[in-house]
């Protein structure tokens, strides 16, 4: 075995085996500075677990939010990592300052910060979402033709789901550039209709009529905010009213709200003898018109 290690040993030129045992005699000359290095990073890596451990449990009950809970807990993590690898090159390399390995890191940082320009514009559009909490996962929200319920935000995008069932992942930039309408922020909403009565009704026992049926709606919400109905304008068959009334905030709750609105005004004219008119449309003629039909037929009789 001896004989066949020294073979292949003299295969290499000169100058290489002497290469190769510089840098053997390195590696063990640097071998417990590496073996500190590594324990060193096992026994923060201990540490930097239990900080996670501790860290969420003490702003629990600080009573912080869940959203701003995650970012301190991330950035923290992030930070003591850095630090952790930090040291622990130090400690493998000596020669290696900590200001010469952030100098480094720096330079690597503006190049991979051009090269990842979107990864770290959503990543901190993430974490002021997350921080400010415009909305939070529940909610109702709509930008830029997205429309649906929020089911999470994570660092870099926002997992919004529209009301016809599809999941739409969505930048967390778009959310932080653009503006948000958030449909749920409070838990009323304001809806509005419109219902015509024909121009030979009265308008005032109309509006009465319909004010006592929006009422009754057990989804209308006037016990907080008042019914409001006003005539609105003069329509081509119709006098036209606003009906404006209070529901809740969910997009279904404004649907549902609706229909018995509808079909309560509708019934309350009806039962009222009030005219909800078609569309009329009135000819008028220059001249009189010549009955030659009718004439003909009273000829033949």
């Amino acid at each position: 075995m001896d004989n066949l290690l020294d073979a292949l040993w003299a295969v290499f030129p000169a100058p290489m085996r002497d290469q190769l045992i510089g840098y053997s005699a390195g590696f063990w000359r640097l071998l417990p500075q590496l073996f500190a290095a590594v324990v060193f990073i096992l026994v923060a890596w201990v540490a930097i677990r239990l900080v996670q451990w501790g860290v969420p449990k003490s702003l629990r009950r600080a009573r912080m939010r869940r959203s701003l809970r995650d970012v301190i807990v991330m950035l923290l993590t992030v930070g003591l990592w850095l630090g952790t690898m930090l040291i622990a090159v130090t400690i493998a390399f000596p020669t290696i300052t900590p200001g010469k390995a952030l100098a480094a890191l720096g330079l690597g940082g503006v190049a991979i910060g051009f090269a990842f320009k979107d990864v770290f514009e959503n990543f901190l559009a993430g974490i002021l979402l997350l921080i400010r909490e415009p909305f939070k996962v529940g909610d109702f929200i709509e930008c830029q033709g997205i429309d649906g319920q929020v089911e999470n935000i994570t660092i870099r995008d926002t997992h919004v789901r529209q009301t016809d069932g599809q999941l739409v992942v969505a930048p967390n930039a778009m959310f932080f550039k653009n503006p948000v309408t958030i449909r749920t922020s409070d838990s009323l909403r304001r809806t509005t209709i419109i219902c015509g009565v024909a121009y030979g009704e009265d308008v005032d026992a109309a509006r009465e009529v319909i004010e006592a049926a929006v009422r009754q709606v057990d989804s209308v919400r006037n016990d907080v905010k008042d019914v409001q109905i006003f005539a609105q304008e003069f329509g081509d068959s119709s006098i036209n009213f606003e009906i404006t009334w209070w529901t809740g905030s969910k997009p279904v709750d404004i649907r549902r709200s609706r229909d018995k609105v509808v079909a309560a005004v509708k019934r309350a004219l009806d039962d009222a003898g009030i005219e909800i008119p078609f569309p009329y449309r009135t000819m008028t003629f220059k001249e009189p018109l010549r009955m030659i039909a009718a004439k003909e037929d009273a000829d033949e009789a």
